[in-house]
This record gives C-alpha cells, structure tokens and sequence, in this order.
C-alpha cells in the first residue's frame, strides 16, 4: 500500500515583532492533495505565517507539526554565488538517486533472503517514498522543468552570481519541482514568471500529491491551482478560509459582505426603534388629566402612581434591551480599500493625445496612438519592449527624439509608476498627501476618506510603511488629483487581490482617459478595452 504524504498543521500560531503581533492565534491544516492560498492586505502575516510553517522562524506561541520532507521557496537560493546550474540540479535529483540506489540494494537482499520482516518493512518503506516522489522520472523531470521555465538556454556551467535575480528565483522552484516534497511552500512564486511559465508552474502544483501552500498577489494563479483560500486579513475578522479558488473566495467574500451590511443595518434600525422608544415612553404622563373630585384625591393619586411605576418599568426594560444591543451589536463593516472619490474628472469629448511617428531609440518605435477623452486602452508585450516607455512619454516626462506628441492643453495627467518612492520619507502618509495636495484640497478630500490607508498608518512615516502601503499611498495622490488622463504602469503590483479587484472597478467608472501597462494575466482577461502590443524590435504599430 503506498504511503500516504503527512499533512501540515499549525495551531494557535502567535508571532510578534516590536509592539506589533503579527500572528494571533492562527491555526492551519493542510491535508495532502489540499493547495491552499494565502491571501490578505500587505503586512497580514502571508510570508511570517509561511515561515512559522517551514521551521526557519519560531512561533512565540503555538505548535506546527510538519512533514520531514518539506520544501520551502525562499527568496535566496541556499548555495553559494559560485555554484553551478547543473550542480544546482543534480543536488535536486540527489535523494531520488539515492532512495532508487538503496531499492535496487534491498532488492539484492531480498532475492537472498526474501523472508526477512525487517528487511521486507523497510523495501516497502523505500518503494512508497520512490513512488510518492516520482524518483524514476527524476532525471527526465529535470530537463522538463527547467525548459517549463525558461532555463533551458541556460547552460550547465552557469554559476549562480552570473545569473540575474529572476533566473535564480526560477531555478529555485525548478530544483523544488525537481524533488516534489511532501510539502512545498511558495512565496509570490510567479513574480518572475512569464505567462507560458507560470502556467507550466501552475501544471506542476496541480500534479503533486503533497501539501502546497502558497502566499501570492497573482489572482489567476490562485485560481488556476487553489483548493482552499485563507485570507489573513483582520479586517474580515482574522483568517477565513474558503473554499476554491480565487472565482469562488470573490463569490463567498460578497455574499458575505452583504450579508453582513444587511444584519448591521437590521440592528441599527432597531436600535434607533428602542431609543425612539425610549424618549416617548419617558415622557409619558398619567393618563388621566382630569382634575381629581372631592372624594377620590386618595385613589387618583394612587392611579397615577401605579401608571408612573408601569411607565417606569417599560423605560428600565427599554434601556436595558437598548443597551444590551449597544454593547454586543453587530460591528460596522469596514470601509474597504476602495477609491470613495471620483477617479478622474472628464475630459470634453474628442482625442486628448495624439502621438504620430514616435522613436525613442533602444526603447520605442510607434508609428501613431489616439486616445480620446474615455479611452480605456491596455498596453502588453514582453519586458523591455517599451511600456514603461510609452507611458513616460504619454505623461510628458519623457521627449521623443523624433516624433509629434500632441495633449489637450490644460489636459490634466496622472502616471503611476512602477518604483514609488517620496523625497521625505521620515515625513507622514497624511503629511505627504496634505504638501502634495495643499491644506484646503486635502481638507475637501480627506486622505481617510479615499479608503486606501488604514487609519493606523495615516500618521506613521512613509519610510516605515511597507512597499505595497506606499503603493497605496501613490494612487492616493493620483485619485485625489482627479487626472483626465490616468496612467497605470503595473498597477495591481504590490496590491492584495482585493485592492486590485476594487482598483481594476473604479478604473472601468473613470471618466477619464485610462492607459494601463500590465502583465496581470487577471486583468488582460477581463480587459474590455483596446489593446496595443509591443514587440521586442522596433516594429511600427499602432493601437488596435
């Protein structure tokens, strides 16, 4: 019988750095065969959560029980800069040949002496690990991953410190594919990955028989290989897990979001029932305002006592029922990370710009580009192909060497790009927005309001916030400009999936021109817009 892969499971997971813990109580099980995502704002934990998992950090609380067979995608390859591709490799089919030495040795003994227990407990021992491993195809894998991955070209001698940081990282998870541990837990595995890539990558999870568990941004990945989805995010209350990929996590999360709007909304409104009920019933009077006769002063005071202490007794119960649902009512859901404000302000109609024969050598070659005032164009193609380029030169930061770019005078324009950085980091987020916007524009437009900071990190400085906080702090500045022209170079880079589904919403309601470069594999699915592709030699094109 083959043996079946341990699963992975942490309980009560605590981790604390500084004053800020992390981690609360986290618990997590992944059972074999299970792909479980990890998701959630920048900061939740996804990457501390995954090395809690893999042993190479220590939980100031709680348990892990892992396999022994564990592989872990860490940023940096563990061997040293003047190691070798092939040597990379065969250190990854090294316990595969090993385990089919130690089969073939036991086999030898067995035909001498085949009624041995322990000898035959510990062949099947070594032939359930060949065969959960897939060790007889080890070699053959090997070169099929690394051609999966685009590192077929790259010969054998190549050392480590000759390759740039995307080939390291993709021969990283080649050598984990290689070995197909029980366990494989991946961080962002397809930040350097291309399209045919990272759906060989997406192949490959799919067929192990083992746990994965993976912290990623990239939401067609997640949809492509996630049984269970755990969002780590303490704004939905700490982690929730989900079932499916990330399809269904969209499904349950509004469904769920509305449910919740509606049971708050069902409660204030008995709460504003009972406090209206409470101010009626307390200024209620006896009844009756007839003067007393002669004769009956005794019982019509003794009348209006009774109806006091009756009108008494239903503004105790009130308060108490009022402050009961004060107390335990439902929380408000939270604003979520959204663009409250309009995003952009509508250019008149007719082309905002117009480029005619463009050339930056080395970098673009475009032959012609209109874009009228609620364009919505999508601009593809292959690294170095001249994207951000384009942008640059759409923005006005950049000129031309030959070629006629003409703007819409007093055409407003907003460009994201790709590396955020602040002159002043030391200086706060709500600092910042308030000199980049002036007091009386930031005051009309509070930077809370814009739903893209958290309050705790309004007055924290920019130096200390993480790269997809300042990213969040960038679109903030460019919402609040209010662009007609609005430039987004990689966008959704940095963002949780959440942020780039609510970012990818406000930019099909914009009533601006929109031009967006991106290799997010989600959003140039759902593009409804024009596209222009780039290609690597100059070639002359124009928007489709």
């Amino acid at each position: 019988m083959i043996r079946v892969p341990a699963p992975l499971q942490a309980v009560d997971l605590v981790k604390v750095f500084g004053d800020r813990t992390v981690l609360d109580g986290v618990s997590l099980t992944a059972a074999p065969g299970r792909r479980v995502g990890l998701i959630g704002e920048n900061g939740a934990g996804k990457s501390t959560l995954l090395r809690l998992l893999a042993g190479t950090e220590a939980p100031d609380a709680g348990t892990v029980s892992r396999p022994a067979d564990l592989g872990f995608g860490e940023q940096e390859l563990p061997y040293p800069g003047t190691a070798t591709l092939g040597e990379v490799m065969a250190d990854a089919v090294r316990e595969a040949r090993a385990a089919l030495r130690d089969l073939d040795e036991l086999a030898d003994r067995l035909a001498a002496d085949a009624d041995d227990p322990e000898l035959l407990h510990r062949y099947g021992e070594v032939l359930d690990w060949c065969t959960e491993h897939d060790v007889w195809d080890a070699e053959r894998r090997a070169e099929v991953v690394l051609d999966g991955l685009g590192l077929a070209g790259i010969g054998p001698d190549r050392r480590l410190d000759g390759m740039s940081g995307g080939q390291r990282g993709r021969l990283g998870l080649a050598a984990l594919l290689v070995r197909r541990p029980s366990a494989l837990l991946l961080d962002e595995p397809t930040n350097h990955l291309d399209d045919a890539a990272a759906a060989f990558l997406e192949e490959q999870l799919r067929g192990l028989p083992g746990v994965v568990v993976v912290a990623s941004h990239d939401r067609a990945f997640l949809d492509a290989v996630c049984t269970d989805l755990v969002d780590l995010d303490p704004a939905v209350g700490g982690p929730t897990r989900y079932g499916g990929g990330y399809t269904d996590y969209q499904v349950e999360r509004r469904a769920e979001r509305a449910r919740w709007e509606q049971r708050y909304l069902d409660e204030q409104e008995e709460l504003s029932r009972l406090r209206r009920a409470v101010d009626h019933t307390a200024r209620q009077v006896a009844p009756h305002d007839r003067p007393p006769r002669d004769n009956d002063g005794f019982i019509y005071a003794f009348k209006g006592a009774r109806v006091q202490q009756a009108v008494s007794r239903q503004v105790r119960n009130a308060r108490r029922r009022l402050d009961e649902l004060a107390r335990d009512q439902v929380r408000r859901p939270p604003a979520p990370l959204r663009f409250h404000a309009t995003l952009g302000t509508g250019a008149a109609p007719g082309t905002v710009v117009a480029l005619r024969g463009v050339h930056v050598p080395g970098r673009l070659h475009l032959d012609h580009l209109d874009l009228g005032a609620t364009d919505r164009l999508l601009v593809t193609g292959a690294n170095g192909t001249g994207k951000s380029t384009l942008l640059a030169v759409l923005a006005g930061v950049l000129e031309p060497v030959e070629g006629d770019v003409r703007r819409r005078r007093g055409l407003r324009v907003g460009l994201l790009a790709q590396d955020t950085s602040f002159a002043r980091p030391d200086r706060t987020a709500l600092a910042v927005y308030t000199e980049h916007l002036g007091e009386e524009r930031a005051a009309a437009r509070p930077l809370a309001e814009l739903g893209l900071i958290a309050p705790r990190d309004l007055n924290r400085a920019v130096g200390e916030l993480s790269v997809g906080q300042r990213r969040r702090l960038d679109l903030a500045l460019l919402v609040a400009d209010a662009p007609q022209l609005l430039l987004l170079d990689e966008p959704t880079n940095h963002l949780s999936p959440a942020l780039a589904d609510e970012l990818e919403d406000a930019l099909a309601d914009a009533p601006a021109a929109v031009v967006v470069a991106s290799h997010d594999r989600w959003l140039r699915r759902r593009w409804s817009g024009r596209e222009l592709e780039l290609r690597e030699s100059p070639l002359r094109v124009g928007a489709r």
